[in-house]
């Protein structure tokens, strides 16, 4: 820094006596100008922060909109893919995300809910898959209405993608480059970002919003971007998930509905306009896509799988055509006070830092709140020396909330697949007057036993979830009371049922809070002291 309160830049960036070689490379709003140039320490419109998103997922795209509606923003997404194309299935929007996403820009909050399926305002629960009898509902509505917040719902990822890419300023996205690394400059005020065809793109922040396998986090951690040593674990589970046309017996009453059992379960849920997508959950070592036979495809390969279970379920399969179904494993990651979130002016974002299962829903919400935290902080600078306090700020706003989200979603297979049953019950012969037990094993017992808690700890969690949307303290202490205490009840009376395996699987409150998330807890309290 001189007294003319300037920053000087070699090749983009500060140095001593403020000269700028190189030359010019234009990507999308970021380019780099040949010759000698000063860039002021003052952000401005005359000198406008050049920030880099990688990624154009949900994140990425949301942060990009906001951020070029300020002049003092020059925003440029990288996106890998050659161009967007229409997949990707349903994205399910909880009211929190929806909140965020209305305070954010009202125009395209408008425009989604003009392509809205709402699941909130129905019926949704865990069902009996095996007697086909409710076993518990989630009242998504209420804690909504209370809160006079969007009901949660569904919207085909491509539509909403759409949705941004219409609205971005165009030349703002930039197809087919992503990034494969960065490297900071010697004074650390920005950032050099090599994309993939090997040309470097100059700026003052880079975001890296590309997902779990994400480069960005790669560079930032020095670790691989895959395999032992990524941070990314398997979760243990394989899913096969199905799309289709579907006339159900109950369209417009229910929402979805999870059917549990004995070492599985299946979920069914309304995506609107007629179709349905249907998930099979199972615990599964890495790669038995491949690893396990299906001669006569995946339809005959689950209904042998859930034999036994609900018609609902093999109904659906039933009308499922085998290219309508794909099977994936499931891979996440908890946030981590032990490896960064942020360096310099670098920061991550979504499933680069945070990447879930998606029993809750919760994934791309917490992306929408990560580029909510991120527009304030940034927005909130008036100078580039600001950047890397404010990203920090942004990690210790984020960190907590974002560590018990993925915790929940882990939590939530762990306990369905490894602790629950098919509930205990006491059934009376009509003819016979005998009285029949039906399932009394230690698991079969302690699934009814969870039967009356179950909704009360969802209206806790849906609590956690709506009141917290605005990320303004790093943890909502009354809301993670009901929450911790609730949960570290399930777990107490789950933990048997799930023996030995639930020790392997880390099932106690630091599962609850998601693998390192005491750790997360711990590390925001020291900075209270």
């Amino acid at each position: 820094m001189h007294d003319n309160g300037s920053i000087l830049f070699r090749s983009g960036w500060a140095n001593a006596r403020g000269v700028v070689t190189g030359s010019v490379l234009n990507v999308g709003s970021s380019s780099v100008v040949e010759g000698t140039t000063t860039i002021p320490n003052e952000i401005s419109e005359e000198h406008p922060l050049r920030v880099i998103i990688a990624g154009a997922g949900v994140g990425g795209l949301a942060l990009a909109n906001s951020l070029a509606k300020d002049s003092n923003m020059h925003v440029t997404v990288l996106e890998r893919t050659d161009e967007f194309k229409r997949f990707g299935g349903p994205i399910q929007l909880a009211s929190n995300a929806l909140e965020v996403l209305k305070t954010m820009d009202r125009p395209i909050f408008d425009e989604i809910m003009s392509k809205f399926t709402y699941t909130g305002d129905k019926e949704n629960g865990i069902k009996d898959g095996i007697r086909n009898e409710w076993y518990a509902k989630f009242d998504l509505g209420t804690p909504a209405k209370d809160r006079n917040m969007p009901y949660t719902g569904v919207i085909e990822r491509p539509e909403l993608q759409q949705i941004y890419l219409d609205r971005i300023p165009k030349g703002v996205v930039s197809n087919g480059d992503g990034v494969a690394s960065y490297t900071m400059s010697p004074t650390g005020h920005g950032v050099n970002v090599v994309t993939d065809s090997g040309k470097t793109v100059e700026g003052d922040v880079l975001i890296g919003a590309d997902g779990i396998w994400s480069a960005v986090r790669a560079t930032m951690r020095d670790e691989p971007i895959r395999g032992d040593g990524s941070g990314v674990s398997y979760s243990g589970y394989t899913v096969f998930a199905g799309e289709l046309k579907y006339d159900s017996f109950d369209n417009g009453q229910v929402g979805y509905k999870v059917y549990i059992g004995p070492g599985q379960y299946f979920v069914i849920t309304d995506i609107g306009k007629g179709n349905y997508q249907w998930y099979a959950f199972l615990a599964r070592a890495p790669g038995s896509a491949a690893a396990e036979e299906k001669p006569d495809g995946s339809v005959p390969f689950l209904k042998t799988i859930f034999e036994g279970w609900s018609a609902d379920v093999h109904h659906i399969l039933e009308a499922t055509q085998e290219y309508e179904i794909q099977q994936r494993d499931l891979y996440d990651r908890p946030p981590s006070v032990l490896k960064p979130w942020t360096a310099g002016s670098v920061a991550l974002l979504g499933d680069a830092v945070h990447a879930m299962m998606p029993n809750l829903g919760q994934g791309g919400c917490q992306a929408i709140e990560d580029a909510y935290v991120l527009v304030e902080e940034l927005t909130s600078a008036k100078t580039r020396d600001q950047i890397e306090p404010r990203l920090k700020k942004y990690r210790s706003r984020r960190l907590i909330r974002s560590a018990a989200v993925q915790g929940l979603s882990r939590f939530a297979s762990d306990i369905i697949i490894r602790g629950f049953d098919t509930p205990a019950k006491v059934t009376k012969d009509e003819t016979t007057g005998e009285i029949k037990f039906e399932n009394f094993n230690y698991a079969g017992i302690v699934t009814k036993m969870l039967q009356p808690i179950l909704p009360i700890f969802f209206t806790v969690q849906f609590n956690f979830l709506y009141d917290g949307w605005k990320n303004e303290v790093a943890i909502d202490l009354g809301a993670a009371f009901g929450f911790l205490t609730l949960g570290g009840l399930i777990l107490l009376v789950g933990a048997g049922g799930v023996g030995e395996a639930g020790v392997g699987l880390g099932l106690g409150v630091d599962g609850l809070l998601g693998g390192e998330g005491i750790d997360a807890v711990l590390g925001s309290m020291k900075e209270f002291m």
